[in-house]
């Protein structure tokens, strides 16, 4: 287990530090939790009662923290606590990984592959002919790579990752346990007798740099050209990419969303867990989509907000939920203006 003292933390988060420099930690914590030898962090102000309780070593804070009562922990002022927390788990994970090199037995390495400098092979991995593989990649175990893949570099492919043949992966890419990359496409093109005949799938994924993809995720090939995932997207497990689709750079996409096919969806998008678009739509720049909203139009506004199913901008659609809510009692006046109608009717 790696140990850290609080001023080497600071060095690698750029912290000023507030009591005992020297104490050192091995262990992550919870603020709420946390024990000697942790170290935590506050960054939501809802916490701040607990940093008074904790048994944390070092604790995390942001630098406009105004303290309310003495704290037993060394604390690290940052301009951003939660940025910087993420930023000491990526580094200290990156050094856990960083002494795995080499090959494992037994693994299938296909002769005409080429791997790159400090790789790591793990065991049961197959690599198939003519894959290209850069520097620093990480390949765990039951990991299948299918004929011409390229990787580019620092690239963690988790167990199970299968990446099917002639996809291509940039660099700074981390795949977690039991995605499917290049999976064929939901092509079926319907006959005369009422069958189907399957649209052969000729395309590939193409995956720009700084990625992360979550487990059991798919992204189908594209039919001709290229299913495209760009720069910095992070895809949450459990997430349906379809074939031909695009999704911009820095987009960031929640656990069981389905994109359908020739899907267009824009940089710095935003999709809650379970959301869904048609296929052969296009999303805007920046647009957020509410969990569970169902796309089935272009979105044209940038950096709009949309919920509900159909979606529709979201003061909108609280108002037709408003409006749903009263339908019984609108119902009931309606009957009862009926009655005094008819009745002013007959009187008359």
């Amino acid at each position: 287990m790696l140990s850290f003292s609080a001023q080497q933390i600071a060095l690698m988060i750029q912290g000023k530090i507030e009591g005992d420099a020297a104490v050192s930690v091995n262990q992550f914590g919870k603020i709420e939790s946390a024990q000697a030898g942790e170290i935590s962090f506050l960054a939501n102000p809802k916490y701040e009662d607990f940093l008074y309780l904790s048994k944390a070593s070092i604790v995390i804070v942001n630098e406009s923290l105004e303290l309310k009562k003495p704290v037993s922990a060394t604390l690290i002022r940052v301009p951003d606590a939660y940025a910087a927390f993420a930023t000491l788990l990526t580094k200290y994970q990156a050094l856990k990984t960083q002494n795995l090199t080499g090959i494992q037995t037994p693994s299938f390495i296909a002769p005409s592959a080429k791997l790159g400098k400090d790789h790591y092979v793990a065991a049961f991995a197959y690599i198939s002919e003519g894959v290209k593989i850069g520097d620093q990649v990480k390949i765990f175990s039951n990991v299948v790579i299918g004929d011409n893949v390229v990787i580019g570099n620092n690239v963690i492919l988790h167990p199970g990752v299968v990446i099917y043949a002639d996809c291509v992966l940039g660099n700074n890419i981390t795949i977690h346990a039991g995605a499917i990359i290049g999976s064929d496409g939901f092509g079926f093109a319907p006959t005369a007798d009422g069958s189907y005949q399957k649209v052969p799938q000729l395309g590939n994924v193409l995956i720009e740099d700084d990625v992360e993809i979550g487990a059991n995720t798919t992204i189908d090939r594209a039919t001709i050209g290229s299913t495209i995932i760009k720069k910095g997207v992070k895809l949450d497990n459990l997430v349906q990419i379809a074939h031909n689709v695009e999704v911009g750079q820095h987009t960031v996409i929640a656990a069981q969303v389905g994109l359908s096919g020739s899907t267009k969806v824009g940089k710095g998008v935003m999709m809650g867990g379970q959301a869904g678009a048609a296929g052969h739509l296009s999303i805007a720049d920046g647009v957020k989509v509410a969990a569970r909203s169902g796309i089935t139009k272009t979105i044209e506004k940038v950096n709009a907000t949309v919920t509900g199913f159909p979606a529709a901008e979201h003061s909108t659609a609280l108002r037709s939920q408003i409006h749903l809510k009263n339908l019984p009692n609108l119902e009931k006046r309606v009957k009862e203006l009926e009655i005094l109608v008819q009745q002013l009717t007959q009187k008359g």
